[in-house]
């Protein structure tokens, strides 16, 4: 089960709909810890999630990134 408290969260992992593969996609982008994402706008991650991939990824992904940096 995950952890729900933002204030202990110290793993990506440990985000609501985060898996491993989005895990691994945001410390592609740079983002390693949880805290990182406070005051990120999920639009600029995505583009850059693109950017550095290299592909177009599927534009739900905006709304994960919405998601977490709104948690947090």
């Amino acid at each position: 089960m995950k952890n729900s408290d933002r204030e202990t969260i110290s793993k990506l992992e440990e985000l609501p709909n985060i898996g491993k593969a989005m895990a691994n996609d945001l410390r592609l982008i740079g983002i390693d810890n949880p805290r990182e994402l406070i005051g990120k706008e999920a639009f600029d991650l995505y583009e850059e999630l693109c950017s550095i991939s290299g592909k177009k990824h599927d534009p739900c992904v905006i709304d994960v990134f919405m998601s977490v940096i709104h948690f947090m």
